[in-house]
């Protein structure tokens, strides 16, 4: 575990950052991006994270010498002394605030919960950077989200209007917000970056895009019968994570703070997400009926492979979500690399790797 100072050559300059909620699939993406280019990365993560050193440790991929400048943090977002504590030991010139609560399902159960760590912990952040006097010459990005826009709708730009449809996407606007605030009140360097949906293999299990991949490897190596979800007609504009911390990293190399959406500029269903996971698994579907009774069939033997369960039902939904990237592809030079067809298909190749190397023990729920 890298954990303590950074060792480096007599005399070295590196840029130094701080990425807050490290242990998810963007952290561990922009950690191996930041490092590639040089920079010594502190890692802000809690303790009850699963796994969180050795997830990182596990899929970085940086040059020779990268453990040297890797440094691993434990706190909370919703604990001021730890954001104080770190942020006064790294000093960092970059921060990305990742840190969150990020399943909007889970919000509706723990509302409260999610707005700690959403919407009061970067008011933590900000107020910590701020009374530490590291705002001159500290940029810090602001992780944002496409469910601010909610039931406005699409395509969504930087001008679209908020109209968030779960506790999740509240909190994130009032982060955002407070965000802008900082920045105007306080001359704080803070972007707010309004991601779109972008998955990976990283992808926690909770989530219905890796929910998906994961069930089609299953169900293609014979340990999986049916994969179960909930409304299959909604839309999202998903994108790569590899794609996007690139575009979190080109808006704080901006002399001037700003706003910007990171999307691809295409929608596509639940349903059409499922057919491409099916097909890269070497399975092919077949929809039949409609509603909570619909179901994906296999053609050739009539199995059914997909069913709706309404319980998977959020009980506000946002149904169509799709970005118009102008403003970074104009401002940043950022254009996404990895289509759709892409995406799924390095979802479903870790999800089959991961199969064969721990074959499945009779069917269990996806």
């Amino acid at each position: 575990m890298w954990v303590g100072a950074i060792r480096m050559p007599a005399g070295s300059k590196r840029t130094r950052a701080l990425i807050t909620g490290a242990s998810g699939q963007d952290g561990a993406y922009l950690a191996e991006l930041l490092l590639a280019k040089g920079y010594a990365v502190h890692a802000f993560v809690r303790r009850t994270s699963a796994g969180p050193a050795e997830h990182l440790l596990r899929h970085l991929d940086g040059p020779p010498g990268h453990e040297e400048r890797f440094v691993l943090h434990h706190g909370d977002m919703t604990d001021s002394a730890s954001l104080m504590r770190v942020l006064a030991a790294a000093r960092p010139v970059e921060v990305y605030n990742l840190a969150a609560q990020s399943h909007v399902g889970v919000s509706f159960d723990a509302p409260e919960a999610t707005a700690d760590t959403d919407a009061l912990g970067v008011v933590r952040l900000l107020e910590a950077v701020r009374a530490l006097g590291l705002g001159e010459g500290c940029s810090i990005y602001q992780a944002s989200t496409s469910e601010l826009f909610g039931a406005s709708p699409p395509p969504q730009d930087e001008t679209t209007p908020f109209r968030p449809c779960s506790p999740y996407a509240a909190a994130k606007v009032c982060a955002y917000w407070m965000s802008v605030t900082y920045r105007e009140a306080h001359g704080l360097h803070v972007s707010n970056g309004i991601a779109f949906n972008h998955e990976s293999p990283l992808r926690g299990d909770s989530f219905v895009t890796r929910k998906v991949t994961r069930a089609a490897a299953r169900i293609a190596a014979g340990s999986l019968e049916v994969l179960r979800l909930g409304n299959l007609d909604a839309a999202r504009d998903w994108a790569h994570a590899r794609d996007v911390v690139e575009g979190m990293w080109r808006m704080l190399q901006q002399p001037a703070p700003s706003d910007y959406v990171l999307a691809t500029g295409e929608a596509h269903s639940v349903r059409s997400f499922v057919d491409r996971a099916f097909d890269a698994a070497g399975l092919s579907l077949h929809w039949e009926g409609g509603g909570a009774d619909e179901v994906g069939v296999e053609p050739r033997s009539g199995r059914v492979l997909v069913g709706v369960d309404p319980a998977l039902f959020r009980p506000r939904e946002t149904n169509a979500m799709r970005g118009d990237a102008g403003k970074a592809r104009r401002e940043l030079g950022w254009t996404p690399r990895t289509g759709l067809d892409g995406l799924v298909a390095d979802m479903v190749r870790a999800d089959l790797a991961a199969v064969r190397a721990a074959p499945a023990r009779g069917a269990v729920p996806a």
